[in-house]
C-alpha cells in the first residue's frame, strides 16, 4: 500500500513511474493496459471510493479527483480507463452515505473484485444518460436489452456493465431503464473496434444488445427521460464524471507543459548567443500562455470536485457547473498540448515523442460526454433559466 499524504491516501511515485514507462507500448501496439491495471488493483486503487465500513479506502471526490489526475499525467488511457469503474464506485458510494442503499451490492460486489465498465455512449444519442437509444422490453422478472453501446470501457476486464434503454411499451410515458449487466449473461457480444487516433489502451470496444436480460434486483433505476428523470442517481452520475474527465485532462495538459519546458531548457539558440531557447520572448509569451491556461483549468477543476464533496447547495445550477468544468479542462488540454508542440518544435511531431501521443489523447477529450453543443445548450438554458422547461428535448 503507498504511504498516506494529506489526501489520506496515495499512489507511489514508483508505481505512477512504471505506468508512464509502458504508455508508450500500449499506444503502439494499440493494446490493453493490463500490467497497468494489475498493478493498480495490487495497490487497492479500485477500491478507492468504496466506504472504509465496507472494505475500500473510502477517499472522496476531491481526493480521487488528485490521484487521477496524477495518473493521468503519466498515463492518460489508463486513467481514463480506470475512471469508468471509479465512476460507478463513487456514484454507489455516494448514494450510500445519503442513506440510499440501492447499490450496496455493487460497493460490496467490488470488494470481492468485480469490476464495473460503462455501456452509456450510443450512435445517434447526443444526450447520453438522459435519452436512450436502446430499447428495455419489460419481461418477467426484469428487462431485456437492445442495441449497440460504443465506447463499452475496460472491454477486456469488467465484469458489470452499465447499461440503459428506453421502455416505450407506453408510448405517453416512456422510461428510462438503468440497469447493470454482468458478464456472464448471454444475449449479448463484444465487436472489436477499438483503433483509433488516441486514447487506444483503453480497449473500449463495442458490446451489441440482442436481448440481454436483466434480473430486477440489477435494475437500478425507472424514471422518465429527460430532465424530469433526473433524479439524484442521475445527477451523481454527472457529478462525479465531469470532475472526474477535468481532473484527467488538466493532468494531460500538465505533463505536455512539463515536457515543453524541460525541451526548450535543453535546446540553445543561435539568435541567443548560444543561451537556450528560454531566453527568446516569443517562447516566454508562449509558456506564459500554457501557464495561465493550466492555472484556471486546475482552479476550476478543483474547486468543482471540492464542492461537490462539501455538498455546496448549488441548486439547479449544479448541471451548469458540472458541465462547465469539464469543457473548460478538455478544451483547455488542447490548447496546451497544442502550445506545447510550437514550443519543443519539429521533434514533438515524431512518433517516439511523448508530445505527439498527448496531443492525440487530449482531442479525444472532446469525444466525451457531454460534448461542446451540449454543454453550450446546458449551460445556456441554466443562465436564462429555462433548463428543464417542458419541450422535445428536456421534458
Amino acid at each position: 500500500m503507498a504511504p498516506a499524504t494529506a489526501t489520506r491516501w496515495t499512489l507511489s511515485d514508483a508505481l505512477l513511474e512504471r505506468c508512464g514507462q509502458r504508455a508508450a507500448t500500449y499506444d503502439r501496439e494499440n493494446r490493453f493496459f493490463t500490467e497497468d491495471f494489475e498493478e493498480l488493483r495490487e495497490a487497492g486503487y479500485l477500491l478507492a471510493a468504496v466506504p472504509q465500513e465496507l472494505g475500500g479506502l473510502g477517499l472522496t471526490l476531491a481526493e480521487i479527483c488528485h490521484e487521477q489526475r496524477r495518473l493521468a499525467g503519466r498515463a492518460p488511457a489508463t486513467a481514463v480507463a480506470l475512471n469508468m469503474h471509479t465512476l460507478a464506485t463513487g456514484v454507489a458510494a455516494d448514494l450510500y452515505r445519503r442513506g440510499d442503499h440501492a447499490l450496496r451490492w455493487l460497493l460490496e460486489d467490488i470488494v470481492r473484485g468485480e469490476v464495473v465498465g460503462y455501456g452509456y455512449s450510443e450512435p445517434g444519442n447526443d444526450i447520453a444518460v438522459m435519452y436512450a437509444a436502446a430499447t428495455a422490453e419489460r419481461v418477467d422478472g426484469g428487462y431485456r436489452f437492445t442495441g449497440r453501446k460504443f465506447f463499452s470501457s475496460l472491454t477486456p476486464v469488467w465484469t458489470r456493465l452499465f447499461i440503459y434503454g428506453m421502455d416505450r411499451s407506453d408510448p405517453s410515458a416512456p422510461k428510462m431503464v438503468h440497469a447493470l449487466l454482468t458478464r456472464e449473461t448471454p444475449g449479448y457480444r463484444i465487436v472489436e473496434t477499438w483503433d483509433t487516433m488516441g486514447m487506444r489502451a483503453t480497449r473500449s470496444d463495442d458490446t451489441i444488445l440482442e436481448g440481454a436480460f436483466v434480473p430486477d434486483e440489477h435494475v437500478v433505476r425507472v424514471i422518465p427521460p429527460g430532465f424530469a428523470g433526473a433524479d439524484d442517481f442521475v445527477l451523481t452520475t454527472f457529478g462525479w464524471f465531469c470532475p472526474l474527465i477535468a481532473s484527467i485532462y488538466t493532468g494531460v495538459a500538465q505533463r505536455a507543459y512539463d515536457l515543453a519546458i524541460a525541451a526548450v531548457q535543453g535546446k540553445t539558440s543561435v539568435a541567443e548567443l548560444g543561451r537556450t531557447m528560454a531566453y527568446h520572448p516569443e517562447i516566454q509569451h508562449t509558456v506564459a500562455d500554457m501557464a495561465i491556461e493550466l492555472e484556471g483549468m486546475a482552479a476550476h477543476a478543483g474547486r468543482i470536485s471540492t464542492d461537490w464533496t462539501n455538498g455546496v447547495d448549488h441548486g439547479m445550477a449544479w448541471p451548469m457547473k458540472l458541465v462547465a468544468a469539464q469543457h473548460h479542462c478538455v478544451q483547455g488540454a488542447f490548447r496546451v498540448v497544442d502550445l506545447a508542440l510550437e514550443v519543443a518544435g519539429g521533434a514533438g511531431m515524431a512518433r517516439s515523442n511523448e508530445l505527439e501521443r498527448l496531443f492525440r489523447d487530449a482531442r479525444c477529450g472532446r469525444f466525451h460526454p457531454a460534448n461542446s453543443a451540449l454543454t453550450h445548450e446546458i449551460v445556456g438554458k441554466s443562465a436564462l433559466g429555462v433548463l428543464g422547461a417542458p419541450g422535445p428535448r428536456w421534458g
